[in-house]
Formats: C-alpha cells, sequence, structure tokens
C-alpha cells in the first residue's frame, strides 16, 4: 500500500513529506541523482494541493537534499556527502521577526519578473506616466545644493514644509511640520506603526478583504487580525463596536478612499461614523490614502480623507508618492500628533538613518515646483483609458464567467467568478497561459474573487490578457 500522510496526526502534513522523503534519501532508496515526480503528480499522488509539496520540496532543497533546476525539474543531490555538515537554511529564512511573503504573493511576485507575461497584478504607472526630468530642468536644480549626507530623522525639514502646505490644499489636511515624518514609501510607515506602537498579541482590525492582509509586517509583529465588514460606503462601524467588545481592538487600519482592492469609497457620513466610533473606543485609527488623489477623468471626486475631520489626533494619516509620480522615489509620510512622529522618528533613526537625502530633495521639487495638478489630471485621463480598455474586454470575453465592479479611481477592477476555482491551480494555469493576475485569498477574500489591476500594461496587452484569462477559465471548466 503506498505512502500518503495523516492529514489528522497533528503534524502539519508538509512536514510529514519532508520526513518520508528524507527517510527514502538516507535509505539509499532514492539515489543521488534520482528525479522526483513534478510537484503536480506528487501532490496528486498523496491527495494534497501543491502548494503543500512545494513546502516540502522547498525545505529539502534548503538542507541540501534536493536540487531543482527551472525546466529540468528536482532530484535527490548528487553531492550528499556534506549534507550533514550543512545549516538548515530552510528553518532560518523562514524564522526571524520579520517572516517571509505568503506563498501566492510570492509566485505573482515571481511571475512579474518575466517581461513574457502579461502583468495583470502590477500595481504601479506605467513608464510613460512617470514624470521624467530633461537636462534642462536637472541643470535647473543646482540651486537646491544637493544634500548627500544623512537625513534628519523626521525627513527634510523643507520637504515637511512643502508637505504641510501639499496636504492642506489638495487633501483638507492642516498638520504643521512638525506632525509629519516622511518615511521611505507608506510601507515603511505602516512597518513602524506594527513595531513600535502595538505589542505582539494585540488585537488589529482592517476591512475584509484588505491589501494589508497581505502585508507579512503584521503577522511578523505578533499582531491578532480580524476582519471588519464593509458595504458599499465602507466599514460598518457597529461592527467595530462588537468587534471591540469581543477581542478589545487595539488599532484600526482602514483605507476609506478607493479601497485596495474592492475600489469602495467609505460615504462622508461613514468617515465620520467611523472616526466617532473610533474615539468613543479611544482607538487609533491608522488611514492608508495611497489612491486617494487617483480619480478618473469625468467622475465625482470623493471625501476629504478622515484625518481631514480630525481634530482630536486620533488618526494617523499616510500617503506617499509611489501612486501618483514615481515608485522609485520611495517617498512617504505619516502624518500624526508629534509624540507619536517623534518616536517613530527616533526609530527610524535606528533603522535607516534617514530616508534618501536625494529622494526627498527631488520629491520636495515635484511637490513644491512642477504642476502636481498637471500630473493629477494627466493620469485622470490616462486611467479612464486604461479602465475602459479592461472593461470593454471584459465584457467581451469574461461576461458567461465572471462579474466586476467600474470603479471612480484607483489602478484596478474588483472581479468575483460565477464558479470559484481552487486559487492556486488558477493562478498557475494562467501564469502558463502567459498572464498574472492577483487572486483575491492574497487579500482574505473567499475563493472566486480576482484583482485585475490595469495601471502597467498597454491597452493591446490588457485585452490579450483578459482573452488568455478566459482560455484559463474554458480550461478550468472541462
Amino acid at each position: 500500500m503506498e505512502w500518503k500522510p495523516d492529514k489528522l496526526a497533528g503534524i502539519p502534513v508538509y512536514q510529514q513529506i519532508v520526513k518520508r522523503l528524507e527517510q527514502q534519501i538516507v535509505s539509499g532508496e532514492l539515489q543521488p541523482g534520482a528525479s522526483l515526480p513534478p510537484e503536480r503528480v506528487l501532490a496528486r499522488r498523496f491527495g494534497v494541493n501543491r502548494g503543500t509539496v512545494s513546502a516540502a520540496y522547498e525545505e529539502l532543497r534548503a538542507t541540501g537534499l534536493l536540487q531543482s533546476w527551472q525546466g529540468s525539474g528536482t532530484w535527490v543531490s548528487r553531492h550528499l556527502w556534506g549534507v550533514q555538515q550543512m545549516p538548515n537554511w530552510y528553518k532560518y529564512t523562514n524564522g526571524g521577526a520579520f517572516l517571509p511573503a505568503y506563498p501566492l504573493a510570492k509566485r505573482i511576485q515571481d511571475a512579474c519578473l518575466d517581461s513574457s507575461i502579461i502583468n495583470l497584478a502590477k500595481a504601479e504607472l506605467h513608464t510613460s506616466m512617470i514624470p521624467s526630468m530633461s537636462a534642462e530642468q536637472l541643470g535647473g536644480l543646482k540651486h537646491m545644493h544637493l544634500e548627500l549626507g544623512y537625513a534628519q530623522p523626521k525627513g527634510d525639514p523643507g520637504l515637511r514644509a512643502v508637505l504641510s502646505e501639499h496636504l492642506a490644499q489638495h487633501y483638507g489636511i492642516k498638520a504643521d511640520s512638525e506632525e509629519i515624518l516622511v518615511t521611505s514609501g507608506a510601507q515603511q510607515a505602516l512597518h513602524l506603526i506594527t513595531q513600535c506602537l502595538l505589542n505582539p498579541g494585540d488585537a488589529v482590525a482592517m476591512e475584509g478583504p484588505s491589501y494589508s492582509y497581505s502585508l507579512p509586517l503584521f503577522s511578523s509583529a505578533g499582531l491578532r487580525l480580524f476582519r471588519l465588514p464593509q458595504d458599499e460606503q465602507g466599514i460598518i462601524p457597529e461592527a467595530l463596536v462588537a468587534l471591540h467588545r469581543e477581542q478589545r481592538i487595539k488599532m484600526v487600519f482602514a483605507n476609506p478612499t478607493y479601497h485596495n482592492p474592492t475600489g469602495i469609497v467609505m460615504s462622508e457620513p461613514r468617515r465620520a461614523q467611523l472616526l466617532a466610533a473610533c474615539q468613543e473606543l479611544r482607538i487609533p485609527l491608522v488611514e492608508d490614502d495611497a489612491y486617494g488623489a487617483l480619480s478618473l477623468a469625468g467622475a465625482a471626486l470623493p471625501p476629504r480623507p478622515i484625518k481631514a475631520i480630525d481634530q482630536a489626533g486620533h488618526v494617523l494619516y499616510v500617503n506617499s508618492v509611489s501612486k501618483t509620480v514615481a515608485p522609485g522615489l520611495r517617498i512617504g509620510w505619516l502624518v500624526g500628533p508629534r509624540s507619536v512622529v517623534e518616536r517613530l522618528a527616533d526609530a527610524k533613526q535606528q533603522m535607516d538613518f534617514g530616508t534618501s537625502s536625494i529622494s526627498q530633495q527631488l520629491a520636495r521639487h515635484f511637490l513644491q515646483e512642477a504642476s502636481w495638478q498637471e500630473q493629477i489630471n494627466k493620469l485622470a485621463i490616462y486611467l479612464r483609458e486604461q479602465q475602459q480598455a479592461m472593461n470593454a474586454a471584459l465584457e467581451t470575453e469574461l461576461q458567461q464567467y465572471a462579474a466586476w465592479n467600474r470603479p471612480a479611481g484607483s489602478y484596478h477592477i474588483w472581479c468575483q467568478l460565477h464558479e470559484p476555482l481552487e486559487e492556486q491551480e488558477l493562478l498557475d494555469r494562467a501564469i502558463r497561459e502567459g498572464v498574472v493576475f492577483t487572486p483575491g485569498g492574497v487579500y482574505g477574500a473567499e475563493p472566486g474573487w480576482l484583482r485585475l489591476t490595469y495601471s502597467w500594461e498597454e491597452p493591446d496587452k490588457i485585452r490579450e490578457g483578459i482573452r488568455r484569462l478566459k482560455k484559463v477559465l474554458q480550461m478550468s471548466k472541462r
């Protein structure tokens, strides 16, 4: 009788597979150089999903027992004489305080590096939409006297002053420059919050689904994540009150404008209600506004950020230039009470001695002297045309397979399959077919949801990508 893992044994299935293959290798049943079955074949044989076999193979590769080469498969190492002296790098690389990316997310990241694959997952602007600086413009920067030393912990004073004006003019947020911390992108701001303001075991709440769910930094900090339901107007405040009663929530993370991945815009009354609930419960609210400025041309503008109506300092506001100007600058910022900014600036100083001085000065130049509004207007037209191309392709190719929304801004369409499919299998088939997307499970959604991103590829590629996705769904129904 062929061996199979015991799913009721209380030992992770992938570890049972690791132990079984180790025994076969050590006993000589599997000789050095022997070829192992592909992950899909072994998964079918053991009655498990492919990801489980993939995890087992990965650990055995890290110990040196197995070797793999793309296109050539996996085999028993031909040099087993040194294996017992090797550290188990799998245990090291999956340990530590900062956890690795989740398997689905890692699979998507790897596929995004392949330029032959149509990319409906990459949440970046096409390079043609990133402002470039001509030789004349760069020559005009001489008056800036670019500083190449370490930056101040809170950020360049000039940039923080410009941000103070920028936030007031474009977002309705009144913040003194001392209440602003410049970070290396918005994600570093979130990392600082989780590491400095919360403790392992603390319960935090966020929309379900949520982009934040896809970030291992929350698990790395040992936080317990709880889902807040939302409707077409955003988070339901009453649900926060009930959840806090059960779990003693310490912090709420929200993405109220062009929510990633659903595209929902929280209504103005709901924003006030959520803020009031957080104030009543004395819970800080972290507002991620990465997409807030990205309304499509002709669409109604969203309400002001929650931070704009925060009079008591309950909201920590996070934003960046990554989605509107240039991700490569790695410039983000956090707005909050001075005591919080001081605490996080101290931690940031220990972490990286401050955000790149040159990036800060270039960001200051753009926000201060270049036409911010011109860039936003340009993006509004571009994103509308990109979304129209994807909508047209979806209507032509996928009406019998899925339903989707038409958000008024941002980079993404949130799509629901009529018949949910196993996500890992669907993603693998799509990548083999030459298209990559983001399964909803990455964001904590139920099976059958997909995030389709239209900001990166040209319209012809978007249409071809949707055609390829249709082909994958057709094959999956057979």
